[in-house]
């Protein structure tokens, strides 16, 4: 288990209106416009579903009543411990549609960008170590080189970028997983922040996996810790893009009907990982990709832009992993290079661990080892191909022995034959086809 987990601090909840630092508008337009879309009216269901305590969302209410926005029913519901309920006045409607019309935003109320900047620094990714019976637990399904780990230990544990190179087929995606595995603690996650006003939604259930909630049981003697309600309690996030990856998926997201924005991938990655998988095989050339992580990089910060056009600044707290076929200096220059931190090579691994991963599959798969075939795969066929060996060729050959055996009906076995025709599969002849 991480020793992290419980050294990250949750955020405290607010306990009156002022220690919000939200606009009062918006904050009770929000109020009304859940009221009126979820069609709650006992504060208790109010609080849950804006996501504040109900202390401070009665202050919300009675500032609502003020205003004849909204009114008592004059009914205690016994269901609800004789809470009183309320609803919106023929005003209030008015104003909460109006409301709706400038912004569909409705629910969890949204915690200021400033305030969401102190949650960064008490569950940064720079505040994680890893040690190195951690990381080699999370990569326990991979046979690595010891030199390996001892380069990508320090890396993860800076919370710095990474470059990882190599030819295909040898691990880089499974090894970029393993570390997000390692990372065992937990983060608080916001459902949405604003800045100027703007509503902008971060909690992505795609991207977070919130943790399984506490019981808050009222007979325990120490009950569980109270907590902003705003924020989710997820595993550090993990953003994983491939060739699909574009300049415009790294900018907010409008949503000009809903009329509110979607914080981009890398906001969304905030407290864990991104990785770029693959890199070289997007559309954008891989410096122009790069140049766009300088700043976030260098200064731990990013700069999004608004509808408006006005700029403004997010805290950059993620693990930024860069992985490719590519030799770096095929895809960048000099000063790119300098800003990525640390770069490792994955390579193929030697005969004695490819004969480890074959015969780790081989069991796994069940399927029985034999002498002769693999004295015929590595005296007659590897040496057709220099010797190369990959991470990923055990996997596949033993797959397609797997497939052959089923088709053919026989017990599961290895065979110089059967080797033959596995390798046939692996590899395309180059030869020129008449068109």
């Amino acid at each position: 288990m991480n020793m992290q987990t419980s050294t990250v601090m949750a955020p405290p909840a607010p306990r009156r209106i002022d220690e919000m630092k939200l606009p009062i508008v918006m904050m009770r337009d929000i109020l009304l416009k859940t009221m009126f879309r979820k069609n709650v009216d006992m504060v208790s269901d109010v609080a849950k579903a804006i996501c504040l305590p109900t202390a401070v969302t009665q202050e919300l209410i009675d500032m609502a009543r003020d205003q004849r926005l909204l009114e008592a029913t004059g009914t205690l519901n016994a269901n609800s411990g004789n809470e009183m309920g309320y609803q919106l006045t023929d005003v209030g409607k008015a104003r909460a549609l109006d409301a709706l019309t400038q912004s569909e935003y409705f629910g969890a109320m949204p915690v200021p960008l400033d305030v969401y900047r102190e949650q960064i620094a008490r569950q940064s990714i720079k505040n994680v170590q890893i040690t190195r019976a951690q990381l080699t637990a999370a990569m326990g399904h991979l046979i690595l080189p010891d030199s390996l780990l001892d380069h990508l230990g320090p890396a993860v544990g800076s919370g710095r970028s990474i470059l990882m190179y190599g030819p295909p087929g040898n691990g880089k995606s499974s090894i970029s997983n393993g570390i997000r595995d390692a990372m065992g603690d937990k983060i608080y996650v916001p459902y949405a922040i604003e800045y100027a006003g703007q509503v902008i939604t971060v909690y992505d259930p795609i991207v977070h996996t919130a943790a399984q909630a506490q019981e808050d049981d009222p007979t325990r003697l120490r009950r569980a810790a109270r907590y902003d309600t705003r924020y989710i309690r997820c595993d550090r996030p993990t953003v994983i893009t491939g060739g699909e990856l574009s300049l415009d998926m790294l900018d907010l997201v409008y949503n000009p009907t809903a009329r509110t924005y979607q914080a981009p991938l890398q906001l969304k990655s905030t407290g864990g990982i991104f990785i770029v998988d693959d890199l070289g095989r997007q559309a954008e050339p891989p410096q122009s990709l790069v140049n766009r992580w300088i700043v976030p990089l260098e200064e731990n910060k990013d700069i999004l832009a608004l509808q408006s056009g006005e700029k403004f600044e997010v805290p950059f707290d993620t693990l930024v992993i860069f992985s490719t076929n590519f030799h770096p200096n095929e895809i960048f220059d000099q000063a790119a290079l300098r800003r990525i931190f640390f770069k490792i090579k994955i390579d193929g691994p030697n005969q004695e661990n490819f004969l480890k991963i074959f015969a780790l599959v081989a069991k796994k798969k069940g399927m029985p080892l034999n002498e002769e075939a693999l004295i015929h795969l590595l005296k007659k066929k590897y040496p057709t191909i220099d010797n190369v060996y990959a991470n990923y060729q055990p996997v596949f050959l033993i797959d397609q022995m797997a497939s052959i055996c089923d088709f053919e009906g026989i017990p599961y076995q290895m065979s110089p034959d059967l080797i033959d025709r596995a390798w046939a599969n692996m590899f395309v002849k180059d030869e020129h086809i008449v068109k």
